[in-house]
Parts: C-alpha cells; sequence; structure tokens
C-alpha cells in the first residue's frame, strides 16, 4: 500500500510552492476561498450520484486541496497550520467515539448520538441554545431539517408523519387564499410559502429522506429531460422556443417513457 503520509507531504509541498510562487494563489484570502470550498463539496455530491469512482477521486482530491489551502494561509499567519487540524480532528473522533476507543459500549446509533450531544455538552460547544451551532450559511433545506431535528430532541415535535402532512395541508391553503386576494402582497405569500417548504422539509424528516438530495436529484431529473426535448427537437430541425407547449409537453413524455 502507498504511503499516504507521503502523498499528503507532497501536497503541502506543491501548496507551498503555489502560494510563493503563483500570483493567483498568493493573493488568496480565507475569505475569498470560501466560495471555492462549497463549489468542490457539491462536485463531490455530484460525482457521488453518478456513480463514478474515478470522478468522486478527483473531486475529493479537489475538496482536500481547499482544506490545504486554507490551513497555509493560516499557517502564514502564525495561527495554525495542517497538523493541527490533523490533530484535532483526531482527538476530537476518538474522544466522541468511547464505545471504539474505550470501554463504553453503545449497541444502536441513537445512543450513539446521544453520547455525541453528552461529549458536545461537555466540551462546552452546547450552548443555550439547542439551535447553537447550526452555520446560518447552510442551504436552506438543509438548515431547515437541522433546525427541525435539534428541536426534535427537546421533545417538540409532531406525534406521527400524518399530522404533518395535514399542517401542509393547511400551509398550502393558506398559501392559496394568500394568492386569491387581492390585498396580498409579495411579503406575504412569500412568508407563506415559507411555512409550505418548512412543512415538506417536517415530512422529509419523518420519512429518513433528506430534502436537500431529493430537491437536486429531481432538478438532475428535470435538466436531463430536458436536454432530451433540445437535442430530439434539434435533431428534427426545429428549436424548443418556436415550438408549441402541447408538442413540447410530448417531447417530455417521450423521456419519461425512455426512462430518462
Amino acid at each position: 500500500m502507498r504511503n499516504a503520509g507521503q502523498e499528503f507531504e507532497k501536497l503541502i509541498e506543491i501548496m507551498k510552492a503555489l502560494r510563493a510562487g503563483c500570483p493567483w494563489d498568493r493573493k488568496q484570502t480565507p475569505e475569498s476561498l470560501k466560495s471555492y470550498i462549497i463549489e468542490e463539496a457539491y462536485e463531490v455530491l455530484e460525482s457521488i450520484d453518478l456513480g463514478q469512482p474515478d470522478a468522486v477521486k478527483e473531486e475529493l482530491g479537489d475538496l482536500l486541496f481547499q482544506i490545504v489551502f486554507q490551513a497555509e494561509v493560516a499557517s502564514e499567519k502564525d495561527e495554525f497550520d495542517i497538523t493541527d487540524v490533523l490533530k484535532k480532528i483526531s482527538e476530537k473522533m476518538v474522544s466522541r467515539h468511547p464505545h471504539v476507543f474505550g470501554e463504553t459500549r453503545l449497541e444502536t446509533p441513537e445512543e450513539v448520538m446521544d453520547k455525541w450531544q453528552e461529549h458536545k455538552r461537555r466540551e462546552g460547544k452546547l450552548k443555550e441554545s439547542v439551535f447553537e451551532g447550526i452555520p446560518a450559511s447552510l442551504p436552506a433545506l438543509l438548515r431547515a431539517q437541522k433546525v427541525q431535528k435539534r428541536a426534535a430532541r427537546v421533545g417538540f415535535d409532531w406525534q406521527r408523519v400524518e399530522d404533518v402532512a395535514r399542517k401542509l395541508d393547511e400551509e398550502i391553503g393558506e398559501f392559496k387564499e394568500a394568492l386569491e386576494k387581492k390585498s396580498a402582497n409579495l411579503d406575504e405569500m412569500e412568508e407563506e410559502m415559507g411555512d409550505i417548504l418548512f412543512s415538506l422539509v417536517n415530512i422529509s424528516r419523518f420519512l429518513a429522506i433528506n430534502p436537500e438530495e431529493a430537491l437536486r436529484k429531481t432538478t438532475a431529473k428535470f435538466i436531463n429531460r430536458f436536454r432530451y426535448m433540445e437535442k430530439t427537437a434539434a435533431s428534427r430541425g426545429l428549436k424548443l422556443k418556436d415550438m408549441p407547449l402541447a408538442e413540447m409537453d410530448e417531447l417530455w413524455d417521450e423521456a419519461k417513457e425512455k426512462g430518462i
């Protein structure tokens, strides 16, 4: 087996060389690199969804590079370096998994999560509010799900998914009322739409469905079917924008029939 440590050291040396010799890399700051971390993380997710191991390997490398990049910039300011990052995460994982590295015995995922929260409290990671620690920058659906899970931990939750479904019907009804009211403004409709989405996330949580993943996959499916429509129309010497909606619907149905 190849030495992972040697490869990691090589990457660190490459990073140092880039900071010293590349004008673009030298100019970057932790703030300017934030968007790249998010972008690379989502590219990892996409390659996993496509089931392409080589792509996953490449995208994980790109994400790892961003971590090394951030650590190198911090090191130049004498804040911390990549060794500190590695040491910190290793200590945290060992500390929070006493059932693996100690004598504690935990049998279920729920027991593991309870113990994890206990360790976070002991480390001072849990503050006065159960919502502390949930980043405001998370995608909205994912953040809503995490907020709901935290509230559920202290017992503030629906009893059954059917109850949440009825709440969804109620929210949709309120949105329709706002839509039909001539006096309704955009802010009011936006609020009602937010309530609908929040309820949908709650249903997803009860069914153990990741709403962010579900929407991402549905969007990808829409894109694939639309691309089929574009290609099929082009093969017939047509453009979608020049076609009646009924003909575009036929192409859409063709794509569905083909399992796209």
